[in-house]
């Protein structure tokens, strides 16, 4: 039993701590700003792309390693197994573990719609008469280097194309790929990652920017995508530069055994708990318990962690990070409406919830030991796992909560992305291996094992046998119809981080709510200047984002 490109992805490991600590350095935008002046000028003048020159310039020598590579022996398309028996062994009783197909009594049907899954519908035949005996390189975490080689048999099986795996260590991913990047020696075609780092890699040019001709020229379901993951995770400037991976939402969780007594009986999930004032309440009277558990998890940890959770609120109020001029707006009414709201919960929450990141939130949740719990879809899936929680049956996932005068704006936050290198020697190649890694029925798989990578598609997320081993899927899939993101925008990830250093001074009463997000878009203005933002202007334009940062508008509720 293996699980497709590991059981840690990229941003669940970011969500750990584990390599989301920096973000591209000034120096990396001024040495593209110089190799635009003094090596580019003729270049550019020509009317070739910069995508197109770092390709050639890899063609032609720096990228040596990559030339190699292509020297291994490779695939013949007549010694490749029968498409149709690959794909059969692509199923359930294949793929997801036996003990969780036992606790369901999980059939072998799909946990997906067939007509809808990637794999099931492309031409392999077309793929191997054009791809067999080429090769791709794929950068991982060096910890998934043997679960990814496992992953990826069935895709050499069915396209002939030939994966090399390009380790990085996990603690260095995001500097080791970037400066690989503006090394313009990159050693790798393909490469997931955290997707707050999409416009670090894209804004400079580092991804391919054709990926839209690959999809319609493969016939990726591109529209089963729900629309927050597709605007988010796959393009920048309007165009495709990736495919969605690891497909994240925040939700409410609540313990029944101990919120039905509070509420006075079954928890309805739109309408027991329909403002952030009643969550507040019911948490504080949660508290005064005792038995070990505290009345609400959230993360609040220096960082992104805490930036998140204020995330997740200030959307609920109504926020706008950025006016159509890019000024950012963190001091707004919403803004400080989340700030009150966190300051008020985190009263009633568990002790050291000022250094609870996603790793300390999810054992306090999953280990009975709050009442309630603010955190990522997968605190739901898991929950329901004997191996992995102690509250089994004792939970539900709610609607989110409201705000008066605000929205409904259920949150996007984290996820990872499936991209392309701008200097790829087989672009194509690389574009076809994302699409099956990412395919419905893995990714349908992949939630049926509650390990923590999560299906972004309208056909799984509505697939009834999906959701009787997902609890949470159903207002997960009624809420992406209404999703909130932050834009991913070139420093964006180090603009959370460093307002999350600010909301965490708040809340360990070092400064005030106000002082937090002040001093949060002072650094914001600062960083944005830093990576080309000025005037209403800048790497990407606000129209290209703007679609993508709320799509609720409009829309009836779903309860």
């Amino acid at each position: 039993m293996f699980f497709p490109y590991g059981a840690r992805n990229a941003a669940a490991r970011a969500r750990n701590g584990g390599r989301a600590k920096t973000v591209l350095p000034p120096w990396a935008f001024n040495w593209l700003a110089n190799i635009r002046e003094e090596q580019l000028m003729t270049i550019l003048s020509t009317g070739v792309s910069r995508r197109k020159f770092l390709r050639q310039t890899a063609i032609l020598g720096l990228a040596a390693g990559a030339a190699s590579s292509l020297r291994l022996p490779a695939f013949a398309q007549s010694d490749l197994p029968d498409v149709q028996s690959i794909l059969d062994k692509i199923s359930v009783k294949d793929y997801v573990r036996e003990d969780y197909r036992k606790l369901y009594s999980m059939s072998d049907e799909p946990l997906w719609d067939p007509a809808k899954d990637w794999i099931r519908t492309v031409d392999w035949e077309q793929v191997r008469s054009e791809q067999a005996g080429k090769t791709v390189r794929f950068a991982v975490g060096a910890a998934d280097q043997e679960s990814a080689a496992e992953g990826l048999k069935p895709f050499e099986q069915l396209s002939g194309i030939r994966v090399e795996l390009v380790p990085i260590p996990d603690d260095s991913f995001y500097d080791k790929a970037v400066a690989e990047f503006i090394s313009g020696n990159a050693s790798f075609d393909a490469l997931q990652f955290f997707s707050a780092w999409l416009g670090d890699f894209a804004g400079p040019g580092f991804l391919y920017d054709d990926l839209g001709e690959f999809a319609e020229k493969w016939k990726l379901p591109l529209d089963d995508f729900y629309d927050t993951y597709r605007l988010n995770y796959g393009y920048f400037g309007g165009k495709l530069v990736g495919i969605p991976f690891d497909c994240d939402i925040q939700m409410v969780h609540l313990r029944k055994s101990i919120m039905e007594k509070i509420l006075g009986g079954p928890i309805d999930r739109a309408n027991s708990v329909p403002s952030y004032d009643e969550l507040i309440r019911i948490t504080a009277e949660a508290n005064k318990l005792g038995g070990g558990v505290s009345g609400v998890g959230l993360m609040a940890a220096r960082g992104f962690w805490a930036t998140y959770t204020w995330e997740h609120i200030a959307a609920q109020a109504g926020l706008k990070l950025f006016d159509d001029q890019w000024n950012p707006q963190l001091t707004s009414d919403a803004g400080m409406k989340a700030m009150e709201i966190i300051m008020a919960l985190q009263k009633n929450a568990i002790e050291g919830v000022s250094g609870a990141g996603w790793g300390e939130n999810r054992a306090a949740w999953l280990g009975g030991q709050v009442a309630a719990n603010i955190s990522w879809q997968d605190s739901g899936t898991q929950a329901m796992r004997p191996d992995q929680s102690k509250i089994v049956d004792d939970f539900v996932t709610i609607y989110e909560p409201r705000i008066s005068g605000g929205v409904f704006a259920p949150p996007n936050i984290a996820g990872s992305t499936s991209c392309v290198a701008a200097t790829s020697q087989n672009p194509e190649g690389a574009f076809l291996m994302l699409a099956f890694l990412t395919t419905s029925s893995i990714m349908a798989m992949n939630e049926a094992n509650a390990n923590g990578v999560a299906p972004g598609y309208r056909s799984v997320l509505a697939n009834e046998r999906l959701r009787a081993v997902s609890q949470p899927a159903k207002v997960w899939a009624d809420s992406l119809e209404h999703a909130w993101c932050a834009p991913r925008l070139p420093g964006m990830f180090e603009m959370e981080q460093a307002l999350g250093n600010e909301i965490n001074r708040a809340v360990t009463g070092q400064i005030s709510a106000k002082e937090a997000l002040e001093n949060g878009q002072t650094a914001w203005k600062s960083i944005m200047e830093k990576n080309g933002f000025s005037g209403g202007s800048g790497p990407v334009a606000y129209a290209d984002v703007a679609p993508g940062m709320y799509v609720g508008g409009g829309k009836a509720l779903p309860f």
